[in-house]
């Protein structure tokens, strides 16, 4: 919303806002399954050329084979292909601001009675607001023609300097009441504006193109509309907001668009649905989530993680309440800050209670229910915390957006000298647990003190030194914010990149010395003189909702043996070896591996359905089986294992799962 707000109060007014939800695919598509695929097709066709029984009928499969190998070769190269981004394409960047221009100038060629309010480059490519009467995909089409039709007569983008008078009087001529909104908003002067040849003019900053002809119409595509509240307020109009992605040539747009299909196929609400991991209930309300059988062993085993290692780090865990008196927070300030995220209050006999929409004052709380030394410090506290949060119904999103989540929530009381030490720490547990859940890389931000703060300059200084020095001797590279902290203390924000090479915000790290003050907490230093301890908040995963769909993605459903909620399914050729199938889940069972039995259907079927649900390991029971009490093993992502006794079995899970391979 911040971002939004500056947008359009700037002459610069078409920046940098969020993003629509799929994230930039800056780094090479790395699509995990595609080299076994084509392992397998071209292993097919050695077998083929190698057969010595080939006849003239094998020919055409030969020939078949050879085409699909291309095709996959042909699809590896586009997979590798390293797209470029607004920040390092200066041309991407322009390309992608005249696009957003030139379809705004088609749609009101179209559909004159359109007004046009704000039209920014984002990281995929481009949208434009309008105020009009709902569009459709056949529009988009119609869209994208008048646009090409622009760029084919190549018309020049010419940059205007006006008074700001001069600007008032051209937008009155022309009734666009979004653009006089806009132009009081801009503080600027003189007024900047760009038109495309002498047809249609904007108020913008730039930078663009010379000419229409400079886009490659091959390259863009006008991909969706969708909804949007004038200056994000829902008390304001809807507006129609049409989102295009655009690049430098037509191989960038069609990797991009291979790199959205992959996207596709992993979404984490579709996958969530075919593996029965969670729902949405609508009968319950938007943003809550209903956690199934399998879905809730995959937190339960997250969890356990989670908290085995933050006891073994120091931290004492906690539980409290989901409701508090208004009152706190009040004291804590969310209520004047924070309010239009929270829940309306509730009447309890006489007194107004409030859903909480933060862990923070409740772990103060327990910082304050006993009188601290400074001997006992540092003291670190964790909660897996679950929060309420109002969210506009427009703006959720499976599980990355949603009304109620649970935060790996943890603060740490500590002196002013032990900051560093206490970063570093943080640091490396977030590393810890990270890496087991798969995730090595991440782009690293420290944000520095901004304009309005708290504290003096001395503590911010001390504290900012404190997180550079603990990202320095962890020799993790890092980017500065500078201004970018919060108002209470410098931070440090992780985001973790997934199997596709986007970027997920998760971990945070962030100094505070607004709340210890409004809590008036206080320790006794060594001359017994009460000091103010320093508090830092912290979160690993972010919310357990949000880490479960960046997991689902990243994995594509494919969790990895350890994590699987069905480790292995028992299948049998025929009913008549159920009994002895009951033997074997109920040995695996009794050792801790998550096992179940699937029947009456014939085993390729059964089989097909394993593969659906990304079951780990299949063991097929039959006759031969049942007589030398042995299973046969088919691994998702090892093949045909061949056959083994129960007790080899279960020893090889068990191996697989403590050192967290495959199997």
């Amino acid at each position: 919303m911040a971002t939004l707000h500056f947008l359009l109060s700037s002459s610069r007014f078409l920046s940098k806002p969020t993003s629509p939800p799929l994230p930039n695919p800056s780094l090479s598509l790395h699509l995990p399954l595609k080299p076994l695929v084509s392992f397998s097709k071209r292993h097919q066709l050695k077998r083929l050329r190698g057969s010595a029984v080939a006849t003239d009928s094998a020919q055409p499969a030969v020939e078949h084979q050879e085409e699909s190998v291309r095709e996959t070769q042909k699809q590896e190269q586009t997979a590798r292909l390293v797209l470029p981004t607004n920040d390092s394409s200066d041309e991407l960047l322009r390309i992608r601001h005249t696009c957003a221009h030139v379809m705004a100038m088609a749609v009101q060629k179209l559909y004159p009675e359109a007004k046009v309010t704000i039209g920014p480059w984002i990281d995929n490519g481009f949208y434009y607001d309008f105020d009009m009467e709902p569009l459709t995909d056949k529009d988009l089409k119609r869209i994208k023609k008048e646009m090409d039709r622009i760029i084919k007569r190549n018309l020049p983008l010419v940059r205007e300097e006006v008074s700001r008078d001069e600007a008032q009087r051209r937008i009155m001529d022309i009734n666009e009441p979004y653009k006089m909104e806009i132009l009081d908003g801009i503080k600027e002067d003189p007024i900047t504006i760009y038109h495309i040849g002498n047809e249609w003019w904007d108020l913008c900053a730039g930078p663009h193109v010379e000419t229409t002809g400079r886009i490659n119409n091959k390259a863009f595509e006008l991909e969706s509309v969708a909804g949007a509240y004038w200056r994000g307020d829902e008390k304001k109009p809807m507006l129609q907001r049409i989102y295009g992605t655009a690049w430098e040539n037509e191989e960038q747009l069609k990797a991009y668009l291979h790199f959205k299909e992959e996207a596709k196929r992993r979404d984490h609400r579709r996958i969530g649905q075919d593996l029965d991991l969670f729902s949405i209930q609508e009968d319950a309300g938007g943003g809550l989530v209903f956690w199934h059988p399998k879905g809730a062993i995959v937190r339960h085993i997250i969890e356990d993680s989670w908290r085995k290692t933050h006891i073994e780090h120091g931290y004492d865990l906690l539980f409290t309440p989901h409701v508090a008196k208004a009152d706190l927070w009040k004291i804590s300030g969310h209520l004047d800050f924070y309010k239009e995220n929270m829940y309306d209050q509730m009447e309890v006999e006489d007194e107004l209670y409030q859903l909480r929409p933060m862990n923070c004052p409740y772990h103060i709380l327990v910082y304050k229910r006993k009188l601290h030394s400074y001997r006992d410090f540092p003291i670190r506290v964790a909660e897996l915390g679950t929060v309420y949060r109002y969210e506009l119904s427009g703006s959720l999103h499976g599980l990355f957006r949603v009304r109620g989540f649970t935060q790996d929530d943890a603060h740490i009381f500590c002196l002013e000298d032990q900051i560093k030490d206490e970063i570093r720490g943080v640091l490396d547990l977030t590393e810890e647990i990270l890496l087991q859940f798969g995730f090595s890389k991440y782009e690293v931000n420290l944000s520095t003190r901004p304009e309005k703060a708290v504290g003096d300059d001395d503590i911010w200084e001390k504290a900012t030194i404190a997180l550079k020095d603990a990202l320095d001797d962890k020799g993790w590279s890092y980017q500065i914010d500078e201004g970018g902290g919060a108002f209470y203390g410098p931070k440090i924000d992780l985001k973790i990149e997934d199997a596709l090479g986007r970027k997920w915000q998760c971990s945070t790290i962030q100094v505070d010395f607004n709340l210890p003050n409004r809590f008036d907490i206080t320790y006794v230093d060594s001359n017994t003189e009460k000091r103010r301890p320093i508090m830092i908040h912290r979160a690993v995963l972010g919310s357990l909702e949000r880490f479960f769909g960046v997991l689902i993605e990243h994995y594509a459903g494919d969790f990895p043996l350890w994590l699987a909620p069905i480790q292995a399914r028992v299948l049998p050729v025929t009913d008549a070896q159920l009994g002895f199938c009951s033997e074997v889940i109920g040995k695996l069972k009794a050792n801790g591996i998550r096992a179940e039995v699937c029947h009456g259907e014939r085993l390729p079927k059964l089989v097909r359905n394993a593969e659906k649900q990304k079951i780990p390991l299949m063991a097929v029971v039959g006759a031969k089986e049942v007589e030398t009490q042995c299973v046969t093993i088919r691994s998702r992502f090892g093949g045909e294992l061949g056959t083994m006794k129960i007790d080899e079995f279960i020893s090889s899970i068990q191996q697989a799962i403590k050192n967290r391979t495959l199997l």
